[in-house]
């Protein structure tokens, strides 16, 4: 299993936009077959900058995900919202290391 931490800062005038189509690509995502998670979560003390906790089954899922039509269009529609570009960090699941506690 493997978990993408996504790091996102929105500009401020696009809060409420930006919000609404990572909803859309939110519960798309979660429809995947790959998929185990998909947590959207805004910092308290700056709502402009998001986490995305993403979590896998394995590489193939992710790359699986990234081809969606949802994702592609989340993308672009989200692309002018962004206060600086997207980053992201691959992590190994250790724990819980059993899929059922998923």
């Amino acid at each position: 299993m493997i978990v993408s931490c996504v790091f996102i800062a929105v500009k401020p005038e696009y809060l409420e936009d930006f919000m609404k189509a990572t909803k859309l690509n939110h519960e798309n995502s979660l429809l995947e077959p790959g998929n185990l998670r998909f947590d959207i979560l805004q910092q308290m003390e700056d709502k402009c900058k998001f986490t995305f906790y993403e979590a896998y089954m394995d590489e193939n899922a992710i790359s699986a995900h990234k081809n969606t039509l949802h994702y592609l269009k989340w993308k672009e529609a989200v692309e002018p919202f962004m206060a600086e570009p997207r980053k992201s960090k691959l992590h190994f699941v250790i724990y819980p290391d059993e899929l059922s506690k998923w």
